[in-house]
């Protein structure tokens, strides 16, 4: 062991000035080490550090109070929920009849003997410097020691009084506001003075203002409602401080009233799952949030850092056999002296293991710093604050071992390589005879056929996209393995080549050792490109085979989906000020119930919703609403004649206005493309226009029906009948042929719905564009319309737009890079094993230029070779990927049809190859590695001594 352990300190001696006295190459070396570990390592601290743990979780939302009590709306009937509050379900049998639903009373949950803080929020549309700004109000009084941890103050004090807020930095920064500014809300005229700014660490990217209880939204509210608008929709909940801790058995008496608690103590300590009555009696499960990987995560996470340790170890190991090579004459004085080839073996692999320890250190030393340097741009990014830096020693030992093992691996075929070297030939510098392996191809081919295999088992006859990326990376690897061979066969194409290619090529050929290590580098990394390349592009082509575009191509349409319509001219007013407007046609919606009724929301106190009463006769029998089940009332084969009725045809189109009935002129026909003058004539007849010819009745009318009882209305649809309400029939216009309307139904002009009795109000526009809208004019037009501080949905048609150009860009550079950074090893190797025979050439007479271009060439064979074989190895796990997803798709549809889950359409899965991405590798990048090696090489080299022969 003595002698063991005296010879490793010798090597590692002797290593560690190697790597001193050839810094370029070293520092080559522990680049190619250390950037992994430190992209590894600070993606850990990171991941550690924004993990919260659950007394920090618990004390950003509660603060330091025990409990927080929460109201489900349940109606006060008592409940079961599980230990942490997230699960819950009234106690009872409630699979045939709905949920009891109602407030309760928060102050029958709170214990005897407890304290309590109201925490209440809603919104609001607040004035800043810019408009209008949609802000989340909370009432809680934020300076009481039970809300501390809740927010976080950052400039002044939190309120104390009525008139005063507090604002988030966010809300500031939006509305360019500061402390000491006043501000007020939409509907209401108090003026609030802000004394205050804070953050809510878990939501730094909130607009939130804090008042003290009952100084804000209540009058809010008030003001709102006198203005026949939707008031403030608003929740309270109440933090609870009691002493000895709000236990699971308070838990289960405060659900006795409706009631569901997040505790503390019952968080950090839950009780036994026989002691939960959720899980016992109403047959609910623990709800498991997972968190961990996935043992196919886990399998392609290893399968990642396999191939990229793989890479490297392809990459640095010709850098270690150069070292080798330049050093042959110090390990043959080794040899000379007593050293045996474990001797050798060892000074060698001792130069990885210095390589790999130092970046190592160097990799984890900079994660930590990349780590405190980034972190504020990731809390930003994140959206929340760290709680501190969170190092995981063992975790990170680990990633540092990947850079000491990667570079022991990457000096093993180099050590072995230099021990097989006589004394004699080491210290006359021959470079002897050297027979490649007959085994490792043999290997390589199995593998590369096993590979294959598992991934054509993975595409035709399992549906586990996991088996097709293994079985490509084996067969990758097995290409790998033949990549010795594969040099030689590309040897004969030498013999039709001039001189200064000739002979690069054949100097490959006869010193594969190090030539098939940089093809292989070169191989992995472009195959592993054009793999991703070949998918994004085949996902590209497919994506945009699907795409159904809202509007006709440059066409612009804006609906104010909140209800409050007073907005509505300054929103049109805005999209013709910003955008190149040639037709404009403003639309207005119906109206159920009061003014500022919103749409969708028909349960709202006073309102109603609106739809179309389609003939019985015109409903696909699938959805008819007296068919529960369709898979149990049709039969599979009626299921599938019935997919093809025109009845049954799923249309996707949606207009975004409730029911699609549009209130507008004749302008609405041509933004929409609508090419029928008879249309026309029925709008100025006063009648209304049909895009649908299934919403007409017999005697040519269209049927609106207005909802004013929306339980009556949810009661009738879950008991199988026709929705109760008003029917309002109008004499309609059916357009003909099949036009695409994109999601609009029924056309009529306000003087039409006003004869027919149906209210109105406005809701936004459609329009056409004489140009694109460009990048800018969006900027400004959503700036503009974030003043108004309503909700608008703005859609521009601009067509299929997809990021697969941005993607294959980056994929062509980074290959480009990898593949010229292993050429440019290869060739530094192949100057210093090609230096006797360079001289050779320049004592017979060869010209200056030959060095200079053989350099050049060098470097051009190892990057084509390895371009040519990555290419081809790459292309085939695309294919097999995307067979593999054609079978799924295939088999989704064949069941939807069984299933009778809509209308499917047939599956479209593309493979397409990207011939600009591989132009560029096989064309452009072996031109430049060519060029590049050419010009740094210097054309006359230092005379020195020959070998002794």
């Amino acid at each position: 062991m003595k002698t063991w352990f005296h010879s490793w300190r010798a090597a590692v001696r002797i290593a560690r000035r190697d790597a001193w006295r050839f810094k370029g190459r070293s520092f080559l070396v522990l680049a190619m080490l250390t950037l992994p570990i430190l992209g590894v390592g600070a993606a850990d601290l990171t991941y550690r550090s924004s993990e919260l743990s659950v007394e920090e979780t618990l004390t950003r939302d509660m603060g330091r109070s025990d409990a927080r009590i929460s109201d489900p709306e349940l109606g006060g009937a008592p409940l079961y929920q599980g230990p942490d509050g997230n699960g819950y379900r009234p106690v009872g049998d409630f699979e045939n009849k709905p949920y009891p639903e109602g407030p309760a009373d928060l102050e029958k949950g709170v214990p005897a003997g407890a304290t309590t803080l109201e925490d209440s929020t809603g919104t609001g549309k607040l004035r800043t410097s810019y408009g209008l700004l949609p802000t989340e109000i909370r009432e809680l009084k934020a300076s009481d020691p039970m809300a501390e941890g809740i927010m976080r103050l950052t400039e002044g004090r939190f309120p104390q009084r009525s008139g005063e807020i507090a604002a988030t930095t966010h809300f500031l920064e939006a509305g360019k506001l500061s402390v000491g500014d006043s501000v007020t809300a939409r509907g209401l005229d108090t003026s609030y003075r802000i004394v205050g700014a804070y953050e809510l660490p878990s939501d730094l990217n909130t607009d939130q203002v804090n008042a003290l209880p009952g100084t804000f939204l209540a009058p809010l509210d008030k003001a709102l409602k006198a203005d026949e608008l939707p008031g403030v929709e608003s929740s309270t909940t109440h933090l609870v401080k009691i002493s000895g801790g709000f236990t699971w058995n308070m838990v289960k008496e405060t659900n006795k009233h409706g009631l569901v608690v997040t505790s503390r103590a019952v968080t950090l300590n839950p009780p036994a799952l026989s002691d939960v009555p959720l899980y016992q009696e109403a047959g609910e499960s623990p709800y498991d949030s997972g968190g961990g990987i996935e043992d196919e995560e886990m399998v392609i996470l290893a399968t990642v850092v396999g191939l990229a340790m793989l890479e490297i170890c392809l990459l640095a190991g010709p850098a270690f056999a150069v070292g080798a090579r330049r050093s042959r004459r110090q390990l043959g004085l080794v040899g000379a002296n007593g050293g045996d080839r474990s001797h050798i073996r060892a000074v060698v692999l001792a130069g990885g293991l210095v390589i790999g320890v130092a970046s190592a250190v160097v990799g984890t030393v900079l994660a930590f710093g990349l780590t405190v340097a980034v972190r504020p741009l990731m809390e930003e990014y994140l959206g929340q604050r760290f709680e501190g830096l969170d190092i995981r020693p063992l975790e990170l030992l680990g990633i540092a071992l990947i850079a000491v093992v990667t570079g022991l691996l990457a000096a093993i075929v180099p050590a072995i390589t230099a021990s097989r070297q006589t004394v004699l030939a080491s210290l006359t510098g021959r470079r002897g005879v050297r027979k490649s392996s007959r085994v490792l191809p043999v290997l390589g081919l199995i593998a590369t056929a096993l590979g294959a295999a598992i991934a054509l088992y993975g595409t035709t006859l399992s549906s586990q996209v996991t088996l097709v990326a293994a079985g490509s990376a084996l067969a990758e690897l097995g290409v790998v393995a033949m990549t010795p061979a594969l040099v030689g066969f590309f040897g004969r194409a030498g013999r039709w080549m001039p001189l200064s290619p000739r002979l690069a090529l054949r100097d490959a050929v006869r010193n594969r050792g190090r030539t098939a290590p940089a093809v292989a580098a070169v191989l992995a990394a472009v195959a592993g490109s054009v793999a991703v390349a070949t998918y994004a592009a085949s996902d590209d082509a497919e994506q945009r085979a699907k795409y159904e575009s809202s509007l006709p191509y440059g066409a612009v349409s804006a609906v104010v989906d909140d209800g409050d319509s007073r907005d509505v001219p300054a929103v049109r007013d805005a999209i013709q000020k910003n955008l190149s407007i040639d037709v404009r046609a403003d639309v207005d919606r119906v109206l159920v119930g009061k003014a500022g009724c919103r749409m969708y929301y028909g349960g709202e106190d006073g309102c109603g919703s609106v739809e179309i009463a389609v003939p019985k006769a015109n409903v696909c029998p699938l959805w008819a609403p007296d068919v529960q089940d369709a898979e149990l009332e049709f039969s599979a084969a009626e299921r599938r004649k019935l997919m093809k009725d025109p009845r049954c045809e799923e249309n996707n189109d949606y207009s975004g206005i409730e029911a699609g009935i549009l209130i507008g002129g004749p302008e609405v026909l041509d933004v929409l493309g609508i090419k029928d003058p008879a249309a026309k004539t029925a709008l100025a007849d006063g009648r209304a226009v049909s895009f649908n010819k299934f919403n007409l009745q017999k005697d040519g009318k269209v049927g609106i029906r207005l909802i004013t009882d929306s339980d009556a209305a949810e009661e009738a649809i879950s008991n199988g009948k026709e929705t109760p309400g008003e029917v309002k029939s109008i004499a309609a216009h059916q357009v003909k042929g099949d036009p695409r309307s994109y999601g609009a139904e029924v056309l009529m002009t306000p003087a039409t719905a006003k004869a027919a009795g149906l209210k109105t109000a406005p809701v936004g526009a459609y329009y056409s564009t004489s140009t694109l809208p460009s990048s800018e004019q969006q900027q400004k037009l959503n700036g503009d319309l974030d003043k108004l501080g309503s909700s608008v949905s703005l859609r521009v048609e601009q067509g299929y737009v997809g990021d697969s150009n941005t993607t294959l860009l980056v994929l062509t550079v980074f290959a480009g890079l990898i593949t010229l950074g292993a050429a440019a090893i290869a060739t530094g190797l192949a100057q210093a094993d090609a230096e006797a025979d360079l001289k050779t050439l320049e004592a017979v007479g060869a010209p200056s230029r030959v060095r200079r271009t053989l350099s050049g060439f060098q470097c051009g064979v190892v990057a084509t070779m390895g371009v040519v074989l990555g290419s081809l190895a790459g292309v085939l796990p695309a294919v097999a990927l995307r067979l593999a997803e054609r079978r799924s798709a295939m088999e989704m549809f064949q069941e939807s049809l069984d299933e009778a889950l809509g209308t499917p359409s047939s599956p479209y899965t593309p493979i397409v190859i990207p011939w600009e991405t591989l132009g560029g590798l096989l064309i452009v990048v072996p031109l430049v590695a060519t060029v590049l090696a050419a010009l740094v090489t210097r054309s006359n080299g230092s005379m020195g001594r020959r070998a002794v022969t």
